[in-house]
């Protein structure tokens, strides 16, 4: 078995990234077997929100991977070496979301507007500068974080649903919290000339244009997924909102780390949650390998 990845940060002044922070990429499979439909403890709503969720992670992430090693020119070898890992990691959750997401169609769901919407997206950052689509993977990656740490620290959000789907979302949740600094340290070091103001305006207004188009998106994602599950109008909207909101409400519950990403002085890790990652480490250790 492989040892991960420590990175030395020595050549970083101004960020609280970790020192002794361990990036390390897993090589894991899962769901090539047999998933059931409604895999998120039987119920439609949790499983439609995670599928539409996970459909748009292929391009989405294609996209982060972009975004980030557009500006890796002139970085540290500790930022290098991130990116690289952030890279591999990245690499992997799309191969494991486009396996997820083709037991989804086998059960019927058809998510291919769900990717076209994506796609529709992406096409419209064509042509704007490179460093307004890292502060929107930034944001993004935001958001990947939040969720990650909260279905990691609460076991309710998975506590009943189908195993296997359960151990690719805890898989990819560790390594989201690992790899949740690497947007945002390469924005510094992109903007390292700016003013802090207009470092600070850029990444505020794109995580509001980013919020706005997610739950936009994801919304209506849902949505129709519910409606191909027989479900509609009211109930599915109350449905979902209960879900996002009240029980188990990662909604509701995300909203202060969202908050905090419009502090002057906010960096990802402020937060310290590797102690999430230690806690599920042990079950996926037979699939360490290096990041470099």
């Amino acid at each position: 078995m492989n040892a991960p990845v420590s990175i030395d940060t020595n050549s970083r002044s101004h960020a609280p990234t970790p020192a002794d922070l361990t990036l390390t990429v897993r090589d894991e499979r899962f769901n090539r077997g047999t998933t059931p439909r409604r895999w998120w403890a039987g119920e439609p709503f949790g499983t439609a929100w995670h599928n539409a969720l996970s459909a748009t992670f292929p391009r989405g992430e294609a996209f982060f991977i972009e975004a980030v090693k557009a500006h890796r020119d002139g970085a540290s070898p500790k930022l290098e070496a991130e990116i690289r890992a952030f890279v591999k990691q990245e690499i992997n959750h799309t191969r494991e979301h486009i396996a997820f997401n083709r037991l989804a169609e086998e059960h019927g769901y058809d998510i291919k507007a769900i990717d076209a919407r994506v796609a529709e997206m992406l096409a419209l950052t064509r042509g704007r500068p490179p460093i307004v689509d890292l502060a929107a993977t930034m944001a993004l990656e935001h958001y990947t974080a939040m969720m990650a740490y909260e279905f990691l620290a609460n076991p309710k959000h998975f506590k009943d649903a189908d195993p296997e789907v359960r151990k690719m979302w805890t898989w990819h949740s560790i390594e989201e919290i690992e790899h949740k600094g690497v947007a945002f340290d390469t924005y510094l070091h992109a903007t390292r000339d700016w003013t802090p103001f207009r470092r600070w305006k850029l990444r505020s207004l794109m995580m509001l244009i980013v919020t706005l188009n997610f739950f936009r998106n994801r919304w209506k994602d849902t949505l129709e997924l519910l409606a191909q599950d027989g479900i509609t109008g009211w109930k599915a909207k109350w449905g979902l909102l209960k879900y996002l909101t009240i029980t188990p409400g990662v909604v509701r519950r995300i909203f202060p780390a969202w908050l905090s990403y419009f502090k002057p002085s906010f960096h990802p890790w402020d937060h310290d949650d590797r102690a999430l990652i230690n806690k599920h480490e042990g079950e996926f250790e037979a699939a360490l390998m290096p990041a470099e």
